[in-house]
């Protein structure tokens, strides 16, 4: 039994499965696999390695929450069958989040900067937040019906995944109470809070698409760049054809705004 490849076993662990269940835990079981590789046996499996897949999900957040809890029943799933001699479950711990703008958290007397977008955003995601804060207590009842807490990875799991959504909620619930709603500048053509700015890349010719919001909303990953950053503040109150320079590690970056919306 311990020779079993990964993919076989994620596929009989698939099959025991209620219908309800399989379609979205076999989704992430599968990528862990792939990750791991499918071919391997599971007798391969080693701790520290299984701790590294929570690198690839990244920071904790009710949506990794769910995806690594998956990966932990497929590992319990492993010990209880016999084909492996310890749960790694417990090996599965996903980093904390870094405040909004990854930076320090904002001080709890500070104001919040936010897009009236921003402000929809978080309250969306309060929403959210409280239907999954139910969940999770349904969750731990559950896993509470099992008397060996010893090895109670469910349980572990779900008081986990429930702590993240609490600390998100309060976070949120804070940063809207101190949220300052930003209004247009009164000077029109100029970048302010809230503008997406078009720019050029005067070294390299590459065209770059920028909305500039508060730290708190800053995100990378959807082009919204804080005012706070060394590229928002250089382009604060400038317009279409301004020129501006930036520090960078590699040296200075020329950039040039090519149009301003908003």
């Amino acid at each position: 039994m311990s020779e079993v490849a990964l993919s076989e076993a994620a596929a009989r662990f698939g099959a025991v499965l209620s219908e309800e269940e399989r379609s979205s835990a076999l989704i992430e079981v599968n990528r862990f696999v792939r990750w791991y590789g499918a071919g391997r046996r599971v007798s391969e499996l080693r701790g520290h390695e299984v701790s590294q897949y929570t690198e690839v999900l990244g920071p904790a957040t009710a949506e990794t929450s769910r995806r690594v809890d998956h990966v932990r029943t497929f590992l319990v799933y492993l010990k209880k069958e016999g084909l492996l001699p310890v749960n790694l479950a417990a090996h599965l711990r996903l980093r904390k989040a870094s405040p909004p703008g990854g930076g320090a958290a904002v001080p709890r007397q500070t104001t919040v900067e936010l897009t009236n977008e921003g402000v929809e955003v978080l309250r969306a995601e309060l929403e959210s937040l409280i239907t999954l804060r139910l969940e999770a207590r349904r969750e731990i009842q559950r896993a509470m019906l099992d008397k060996d807490f010893r090895e109670n990875a469910p349980l572990d799991a779900a008081k986990e995944k429930q702590g993240h959504i609490e600390a998100r909620i309060r976070e949120i619930e804070a940063m809207l109470k101190r949220a300052v709603v930003i209004g247009k500048d009164e000077e029109s053509g100029r970048v302010h809070m809230g503008s997406t700015v078009v720019l050029k890349n005067l070294g390299t010719g590459a065209l770059m698409r920028y909305t500039i919001v508060g730290p708190a909303e800053a995100s990378a990953a959807n082009a919204k760049i804080s005012s706070a950053s060394p590229v928002g503040k250089a382009l604060l109150l400038r317009g279409v054809g301004d020129e501006v320079e930036v520090s960078v590690p590699a040296g200075v970056m020329r950039l040039q705004v090519e149009q301003v919306e908003g």
